[in-house]
C-alpha cells in the first residue's frame, strides 16, 4: 500500500533519485528516462479519457492502472532479486499482453484495412489517442536503450509495443471505425 504524507522530501535535489530497490541513480538515467516516459503517456491517456466514454473510457482506465502497473515493473531493477524481495516487485505479466491482443481484434474487426497512412486527427477523441500513441513508442525506445545496457522484463517490452498498436487500433475505432480518418495524400502540396 502507497502512503504519501509529505510531497517533497528534499532527497532528489542534487539529481538523484530513489528506485523500487532503495538504490539511488541520477534522474536522467536511462531507467528513469523510461519510466518517466511511461508516465508521461500515462498523463496522455488522462488527456484522452476527456473525450471517451463507456467501454473505451473503461479500457483506458485499465490501461492507466496498468501504466502505473509499467512504470513500476521499471522502477524494480535486477529482475534475478526478485524471489529474495521482502516485498515482491510488481511486474507486467503475459495476461496483459494477451488483453491488449484480445482487445485490439474486437476493435479492429470491423475497421477495412487501410490504403493509405492516418494522420492524427479526426475526431477529438482520436487524436488524443495519435498523442498517447507516439509517447507510448517514445517510451518504448527508452526502454529499448534501457534494455541495451540493463535487463529489463520481456514481457514488459513486449507489453508496451502491443499498447501503441492498441492506441493507433482504438484512434481508428474512434473516428467510426476508420470512416473519418484523415488519410495521409503522398505528395499532395508539391504543386500542381
Amino acid at each position: 500500500m502507497v502512503k504519501l504524507n509529505k510531497i517533497y522530501t528534499r532527497t532528489g535535489d542534487k539529481g538523484d533519485t530513489g528506485l523500487g530497490d532503495g538504490s539511488r541513480v541520477a534522474k536522467n538515467a536511462l531507467r528513469v528516462t523510461a519510466y518517466g516516459t511511461v508516465d508521461e503517456t500515462n498523463a496522455t491517456v488522462g488527456l484522452a479519457r476527456l473525450q471517451a466514454s463507456g467501454e473505451m473510457d473503461a479500457a483506458l482506465a485499465r490501461i492507466q492502472h496498468e501504466l502505473f502497473d509499467l512504470g513500476a515493473d521499471l522502477c524494480t531493477p535486477d529482475m534475478e532479486k526478485d524471489g529474495e524481495r521482502e516485498y515482491p516487485a510488481l511486474r507486467i505479466v503475459p495476461e496483459q499482453i494477451a488483453r491488449l491482443e484480445a482487445e485490439i481484434d474486437a476493435m479492429n474487426a470491423d475497421i477495412a484495412p487501410l490504403k493509405s497512412f492516418v494522420l492524427p486527427g479526426g475526431t477529438p477523441l482520436a487524436a488524443a489517442l495519435h498523442l498517447c500513441r507516439t509517447v507510448s513508442r517514445r517510451a518504448e525506445r527508452d526502454m529499448v536503450a534501457l534494455a541495451a545496457a540493463e535487463p529489463v522484463n520481456p514481457a514488459a517490452m513486449q507489453y508496451v509495443n502491443r499498447l501503441s498498436d492498441w492506441f493507433f487500433v482504438a484512434s481508428r475505432a474512434a473516428n467510426d471505425n476508420g470512416a473519418a480518418d484523415v488519410l495521409w495524400v503522398p505528395g499532395a502540396t508539391r504543386g500542381s
